[in-house]
């Protein structure tokens, strides 16, 4: 309808084709492929919006209440879990700190006194068994004389050459060197000088066993908190995942006299969530695992495709629509949370093959 002269002014026509020049092609977006004949997708098409995983987004507080020493990152910046974010300073924790440095110096004291204890302990079980070896040398010395003699006035009172007094006389010198001999063996002193190593020993394994206890209240609320000390009292506070700084509620200086006052917000941005609704009469044309197609307003000539994710279990309110979640690949970063949606979920193909491009 433009006309034919027109038309011929602007373009060459021959064989029922217009040919246009590259340059032009590109200024005009023109994209030139094949018609085929294909089953085109259709589905079920609603609006939402683009939200974080609820596993992807934390906000990072303050665990223990105090004052901000230092931040290390700055909104926008791209953090690896595990990395220092945020410098604190905390009065119960450095309270807790101290104590357990006094136990535990406390402790260390026990433990040398224990070892000094247990080194005297060694020395005089040395000494008492120097001496109880000392006297049962001489006590069996003793013992086998009046063995000796024991023998040899019975042997004499047999033969009447020696006086049946003398031989009770030898006999119970016999008995005596025997009692001796049995006192060298278990003399008390080596007894109780066992017993003073093994008291010794067993204090010094409970002065080891302080020493190690003396930080565990210290440590536990450490780990309870998933912060790191620092040798000058102040603990580093890391980031719990990697991701994005999306913002950044403190600033160095500013205090908390309680736990929680929220640090920053860390975003994985990786894969977000589309979320929007369905309404009850397409409800039987979903399911978990079924593919979407999304695009938002601000990139309106490229698609995202995804997966759903989850499928709300009750219907709301008068509008009578299920809450439908995708997860979508956004390795591009190129979606951002509280963006808006449209959402297309593939329910079907076209039953015959049809004339596209």
């Amino acid at each position: 309808d433009h006309g034919e002269g027109s038309f011929q002014e602007n373009a060459t026509r021959t064989g029922g084709a217009v040919k246009v020049d590259a340059e032009t092609a590109q200024l005009m977006g023109l994209k030139v492929e094949p018609v085929t004949r294909q089953r085109l997708p259709f589905g079920v098409q609603t609006t939402g919006q683009i939200e974080a995983l609820p596993n992807k987004r934390v906000q990072v507080t303050n665990p223990t209440g105090g004052t901000v020493i230092r931040m290390f990152v700055q909104p926008g910046d791209q953090v690896q879990a595990g990395q220092a974010i945020a410098l604190l300073s905390s009065p119960d924790l450095a309270s807790l700190r101290t104590e357990a440095q006094d136990r535990r110096t406390a402790a260390i004291n026990s433990v040398q006194q224990a070892e000094a204890d247990l080194r005297l302990a060694q020395r005089n079980l040395e000494r008492q068994r120097a001496i109880a070896t000392k006297d049962i040398q001489q006590a069996k010395a003793s013992l086998d004389l009046a063995q000796e003699s024991y023998v040899k006035d019975q042997e004499l009172a047999k033969q009447g050459a020696l006086p049946q007094r003398n031989a009770r006389e030898s006999q119970t010198q016999l008995a005596q060197a025997q009692a001796a001999y049995s006192r060298a063996e278990s003399r008390l002193e080596v007894v109780e000088a066992q017993a003073q190593l093994e008291r010794a020993q067993s204090a010094l394994e409970a002065a080891r066993s302080q020493v190690a206890l003396s930080g565990q209240t210290y440590e536990t609320r450490l780990r309870q908190l998933g912060a790191n000390a620092n040798p000058d009292g102040t603990i580093t506070v890391t980031a719990p995942i990697s991701g994005t700084v999306a913002s950044r509620e403190t600033t160095p200086g500013e205090s908390a006299q309680d736990a929680g006052k929220v640090l920053m917000t860390i975003v994985d941005g990786q894969a977000v969530l589309a979320s929007a609704n369905i309404y009850e009469k397409d409800l039987g044309r979903i399911s978990e695992g079924q593919q979407v197609r999304v695009t938002v307003a601000s990139l309106p000539n490229r698609a995202f495709t995804g997966r759903i994710k989850t499928i709300g279990s009750t219907v709301e309110g008068e509008t009578r629509v299920i809450p439908v979640k995708a997860e979508l690949d956004n390795s591009s970063r190129l979606l951002k949370p509280g963006m808006f949606a449209q959402m297309e979920v593939l329910t079907d193909k076209t039953p015959v093959a049809v004339l596209a491009v």
